[in-house]
């Protein structure tokens, strides 16, 4: 389990992270694109409480983020040709970038 409450990080952080390819195998087997809904249970010496609500859920993301800080490369751009730099998004998805495309008119 990804998300072990007893752990003491988890415990004062209040937060945890569940790897994709955790979700996409047995027993859950989510693909791109489905909801994933947690509730969370907190647990002292007396006993254990009810569920909470369920979480506003969050999209199991596989895509990498678009490219940011697309500019004009200005070691390459002269008379003849422009030259555009960019940075990765803030995500790969969990693997990396294969290609990026380039649009322009």
């Amino acid at each position: 389990m990804y998300c072990d409450g007893f752990n003491a990080i988890i415990v004062s952080e209040k937060t945890c992270n569940i790897p994709i390819t955790a979700l996409t195998m047995n027993p859950y087997n989510l693909l791109k694109g489905n909801s994933v809904l947690a509730r969370i249970i907190a647990v002292n010496e007396y006993g254990d409480s009810d569920y909470s609500l369920a979480g506003n859920g969050a999209y199991m993301i596989i895509v990498p983020d678009a490219p940011i800080l697309l500019l004009n490369d200005l070691g390459v751009t002269n008379r003849n040709q422009i030259g555009f730099s960019w940075s990765e998004g803030y995500s790969n998805g969990g693997i990396s970038v294969l290609d990026y495309q380039v649009f322009y008119d």
